[in-house]
């Protein structure tokens, strides 16, 4: 999975790299469709908001957050695109299938 980080009125620190990674690599242990993950962190203010697009197989996710810092937006937009992704996982997956094969054996 690749990852893409852009600032907007925001030097991308080496600590707030890190931490955008590591938040994002669950979205890659639940799902092997990831491709690759666009991130944009920006300061308006007072506002700190974060946004992505996730590219997966057959699908784009795009979320956004806000948050009182950085960290904390990073957490609420790492937490509803894993639940997108989950969406996307289970909504591919064939939940049928085992009374398929069930029907099939008779």
């Amino acid at each position: 999975m690749k990852i893409v980080l852009t600032g907007r009125q925001i030097d991308v620190s080496p600590a707030l790299n890190e931490y955008v990674h590591s938040k994002f690599d669950r979205l890659s242990r639940h799902s092997d469709d990831v491709l690759n993950v666009k991130v944009i962190l920006e300061v308006e203010k007072l506002d700190h908001k974060a946004e992505a697009t996730v590219h997966l197989r057959g699908k784009v996710v795009h979320a956004e957050a806000e948050g009182v810092d950085m960290y904390a937006a990073i957490d609420v937009l790492a937490d509803k695109l894993d639940r997108q992704v989950l969406k996307h996982k289970e909504r591919a997956t064939d939940h049928h299938r085992a009374e398929a094969l069930k029907a099939a054996s008779f």
